[in-house]
């Protein structure tokens, strides 16, 4: 009984040995990430078009401003909705895409507008500003081919 015991706590004290450490975040999400290579734009339908209703090109306004987006062609959805041929509004404030592979940022410059609104009040400050909507899908990254509105210059009294 003895010996049985003492080859018990032997082979427990061996299986101990093993490695039981807990893996770090990246390690357990690394197959999970998508590569570059694995994103796949949403194909955009024929004719679809958004463009911002206002401010208009040129326009002079005082801060806040409302912006209000305009959308044809594609149904307003959510982001994460798996409605076909949806999006939701993204306003660019002086700066370009970048990278239309990649999910469209959310900071200062990146507005997300992820519950389908159709407007917003925004504050910039006093000069010049450029604004642009870009209609993405429910993972944020723009369609192909693209559905962006044209650059809007303002200036911010």
């Amino acid at each position: 009984m003895r010996l049985a015991f003492a080859a018990s706590l032997i082979a427990l004290s061996l299986a101990a040995c093993g490695d039981n450490s807990t893996p770090s975040h990246e390690e357990a999400h690394k197959d999970a990430a998508p590569s570059a290579e694995a994103i796949t734009r949403t194909p955009s339908p024929a004719g679809a078009k958004v463009w911002l209703i206002e401010p208009t090109e040129g326009a002079v306004v005082k801060s806040p401003i409302t912006i209000k987006f305009g959308v044809e062609g594609m149904k307003l959805a959510p982001a994460g909705s798996d409605e076909p041929e949806s999006g939701h509004h993204h306003l660019l404030i002086d700066t370009k895409l970048e990278d239309y592979n990649a999910p469209i940022p959310a900071d200062d410059k990146h507005k997300h507008y992820g519950k389908a609104q159709t407007e917003a009040t925004i504050e910039l400050a006093p000069g010049k500003h450029t604004l642009q909507d870009v209609f993405a899908d429910k993972n944020h990254i723009p369609f192909e081919p693209s559905v962006e509105s044209p650059v809007v210059n303002i200036t911010v009294e």
